[in-house]
């Protein structure tokens, strides 16, 4: 094992001295001509303009002046009060009209073909949502890139997905004497919360299922987060009828109480802490009237068997705790380690780290980069000092240093249940190493955790494996061998137990989430066949329909 470093307050600088550019070394292509002015936002089908308070959004980028390094301004947008929240309920409510509006009542083909029109508007404004998302979270150029390609691509998918479901519900069923044809009715008005460390891909993942069955919609953008929107409002407001997509802007503590306590709210859909969850969801006062969809917190251990390929395994855990700087749900949040290899494990672990590049998001192969919230490296600083109190060290040469808006991974070994990291979720690049000597400690670490999303095993004793599969499954909603947790791909369940999530999202089953099982049914008798007959063969229904969708 390498020798420990003592830990060193924020004031140490190495290994991310000076990663911070001056204004003309950024490259041309990457820079933000001038700040967004949002001051629209769409309501109805209107793009409004708000004159009232604005947020200015500061990039965790920070510029180099020769007054010290500054924040890049990104731009502000609409601080919308209590009417204009209520705005954007009642224009959701008069569409879905309780579900006899144009959208809910839409056959599945023509929701397809808006569906289709606003991913053919989106695609068009990729560079423009791309460098926001950089500027505005800190995200790399290449993983801005693929959150955005990707959220195309469940768009894409998820149309699929919902003509595979409308083609098997485009049947009829005759049992014990009656018929019936049953299909997929939407919830009502969604109102949906997305995070801010995928605030294009996660909010997406909830918008889009919801909108496609025929759900309308209030969408409340995450902060920081907000500014990529501004380019697709327009493309939201071509593709779909008024009133079925509405935005609201500001803080959650003005916008969001209003739109819960009318009642009027029928699906929560939100991605965040689960405090936060359980607060909004106590505003609603019909509480069995609510459906809720919930992508929650995590703490997903990694397991490293004394079989492990250390090579693969620390390639893995570098991924798993470090992508994105760690800020990921799905991120190795506590690495248990067997006491044989722990030694071992360490040294290629601090190694592999010392081969990351750090610095600005437009670089290439950049790993970690600044973070969005400017209290985050305190925060960070007082996990690891915690730590460091209770008698770990830091492992890797430089960790937990600090500039600006930068914290240098640390990996801090060993972690014990008396130390805050052991079961708080960090969500950024500080790395817990627990050694252990029997596999319950693990075992034991999950059967009492609050969270249940995934796990990660790294080994090659396939008896040991399996022995830990058949206990995990029940602690867990997804058991990744020899790799990292992750969400995709995006046809597979995401969800988790306990307080990581409520419901399943993934392409098939968000449609499911987000709707109703329905059915028209009759006696199987000559009068109603005859009128059932008349309704499919003359096309008046949407719903009883025997249409099949290529």
């Amino acid at each position: 094992m390498t020798s420990t470093i003592p830990f060193q307050p924020v004031t140490q600088q190495y290994p991310v001295k000076s990663v911070f550019p001056t204004v003309d070394t950024i490259p041309e292509s990457f820079r933000l001509q001038m700040p967004v002015n949002q001051c629209k936002y769409l309501i109805n089908g209107e793009l409004r303009y708000w004159e009232g308070e604005v947020e200015t959004v500061l990039s965790p980028v920070h510029i180099r002046t020769t007054e010290g390094l500054e924040p890049a301004v990104v731009g502000h947008f609409p601080l919308l009060d209590e009417q204009e929240s209520l705005a954007a309920l009642n224009a959701a409510v008069a569409a879905y009209d309780r579900g006899c509006g144009p959208w809910p009542t839409m056959s599945v083909a023509q929701r397809i073909e808006h569906m289709r029109d606003f991913a053919q508007r989106m695609e068009a404004k990729r560079d423009r949502v791309v460098k926001l998302l950089m500027w505005e979270i800190g995200k790399s150029y290449k993983d801005s890139q693929k959150e955005f390609d990707r959220t195309v691509s469940y768009i894409k998918d998820t149309i699929e997905a919902l003509k595979d479901l409308d083609r098997v519900s485009s049947r009829f069923e005759i049992t014990e004497g009656v018929i019936g044809q049953i299909r997929r009715a939407p919830l009502g008005v969604v109102l949906c919360m997305g995070p801010s460390n995928y605030p294009l891909n996660e909010t997406f993942t909830l918008l889009i299922p919801a909108l496609i069955m025929g759900n309308t919609v209030i969408m409340k953008l995450p902060r920081p987060g907000v500014l990529f929107c501004n380019p697709l409002l327009e493309a939201f407001q071509q593709a779909f009828p008024a009133g079925v997509i509405n935005t609201v802007y500001g803080s959650g503590r003005v916008v969001t109480p209003p739109l819960m306590t009318s009642g009027q709210v029928d699906a929560l859909a939100f991605i965040g802490s689960s405090r936060a969850a359980n607060e909004l969801k106590k505003q609603h006062p019909k509480l069995n009237r609510l459906r809720t969809i919930y992508g929650l917190e995590a703490k997903n251990p990694g397991i490293v068997l004394p079989s492990a390929d250390l090579d693969l395994t620390v390639k893995e855990c570098v991924l798993g705790t470090l992508s994105y700087n760690g800020q990921r749900c799905t991120a190795l949040k506590v690495l248990f380690v067997h006491q044989q290899i722990v030694e071992a494990f360490l040294e290629k672990l601090s190694a592999a780290i010392s081969q990351l590049t750090v610095g600005m998001p437009w670089e290439q192969d950049v790993t970690i980069t600044p973070l969005p919230d400017v209290d985050k490296t305190r925060y960070f600083t007082e996990l690891v000092n915690d730590a460091t109190g209770h008698g770990a060290s830091i492992v890797n040469s430089g960790g937990g240093s600090v500039e600006g808006s930068v914290f240098y991974p640390a990996v801090l070994y060993p972690v014990t249940p008396a130390m805050r990291l052991y079961s708080e979720e960090q969500f950024g690049p500080v790395i817990p190493v627990v050694p252990y000597d029997d596999i319950e400690t693990p075992i034991d670490y999950l059967v009492h955790s609050d969270h249940g999303q995934q796990v990660s095993i790294f080994g090659q004793d396939t008896d040991a494996i399996a022995d830990l599969i058949d206990p995990l499954v029940n602690q867990v909603c997804r058991v990744n061998l020899n790799s990292q947790c992750q969400r995709g791909p995006d046809t597979f369940p995401f969800t988790g137990r306990k307080d990581s999530a409520v419901g399943t999202l993934s392409v098939s089953d968000a449609l499911r989430s987000f709707s109703i099982r329905t059915l028209v049914a009759a006696k199987e008798q000559p009068l109603n066949k005859a009128i059932i007959n008349d309704i499919v063969r003359e096309r008046k229904s949407n719903f009883l329909s025997t249409d099949f969708i290529l």
